[in-house]
């Protein structure tokens, strides 16, 4: 499928001031105002990539999902949705039957609806002041070594973090994101108006797979986020679920071919927003997908683990 097969199937409501529009494969685009943001459901990326495991939902109270994949090892992944399909957290439980969690994407003072939890406003914070070099800050998978990548995945905030965030908050807040270093995959390019990876490419991200295996094998309950990006060419709706579907993409060829572990990775696109080059035409630097560590933001730590 491309990029004019999901116009077609595309799916468009009004509730209030916001624009709902409906894709395949569980997403939803949502327009407010001059903000547009896209959501999907991450257990759908979950069951095919451990489709071998023994897998199983159950309903709860206040009309929540839980889905637990049980893998080979005992282990079990749970993911809890709410009755709107919104992610609420996310948790390893180990054989023994101690419980990790991952994935806090919920606070008391928020209120779920069928597009996302209402916030009081987005996390406002000013941008993060940098003293590391650049090429430590944002590293580009063109130029650096595998001890590169590595730093950029297991290094500390760049500034204090405040407090714990939820996933969301994360999500929607890019200088909270600046808090941590980025890796650039600008070694992969994906073909104009396709979420697809060509084959002779699915190797060139080996050396991002080695630095996330060292990562989380000092700390296997790291969340990554891999983020999509587009350049400027074409409507704010299109270019969000290509840059979302790319980061899912991404992320569900670690798993698959170099065994990076689901749970550790999540995934969100954000279209146009984020141009790395200052242009309105076609860009194939502004084609990039982006992974970060974001366990202390998550967790409010301050520290390198």
């Amino acid at each position: 499928m491309r990029i004019e097969d999901l116009r077609r199937e595309r799916r468009e409501r009004r509730e209030g001031n916001r624009v709902i529009i409906e894709e395949p494969g569980n997403r939803t685009i949502i327009r407010e105002g001059n903000e547009v943001i896209i959501r999907h459901d991450e257990t759908e990326r979950l069951r095919r990539t451990y489709r071998d495991a023994d897998i199983r939902v159950e309903r709860r109270g206040a009309g929540e999902e839980v889905t637990i994949v049980r893998r080979p090892d005992g282990s079990e992944i749970v993911t809890v949705r709410d009755e709107y399909g919104n992610l609420v957290r996310r948790v390893r439980r180990e054989p023994a039957g101690r419980e990790v969690i991952l994935i806090e994407n919920r606070r008391g003072d928020r209120r779920p609806t069928t597009y996302g939890y209402i916030e009081e406003e987005v996390v406002r914070l000013p941008p993060p002041r940098v003293t590391i070099p650049r090429e430590r800050y944002i590293v580009e998978t063109e130029r650096a070594s595998e001890a590169d990548i590595v730093e950029a995945f297991t290094a500390p905030p760049v500034e204090r973090i405040e407090r714990a965030y939820t996933l969301d908050e994360i999500r929607r807040s890019q200088p909270l994101r600046q808090r941590m270093p980025r890796v650039d995959l600008d070694t992969i390019t994906f073909e104009f108006g396709s979420w697809e990876l060509p084959p002779d490419q699915i190797e060139k991200l080996r050396v991002i797979a080695d630095g996330l295996r060292q990562a989380i094998s000092r700390n296997p309950n790291e969340i990554f986020l891999v983020e999509g990006h587009t350049d400027a060419v074409g409507p704010d709706e299109d270019n969000l679920t290509l840059s979302d579907r790319r980061a899912e993409t991404i992320a569900t060829i670690l798993t698959e071919r170099f065994q990076i572990p689901a749970e550790n990775l999540t995934t969100q696109g954000y279209g146009e927003q984020y141009l790395k080059v200052a242009s309105q035409g076609p860009e194939r630097e502004n084609r990039r997908v982006t992974l970060r560590r974001i366990t202390p933001l998550l967790q409010g730590q301050n520290q390198q683990q």
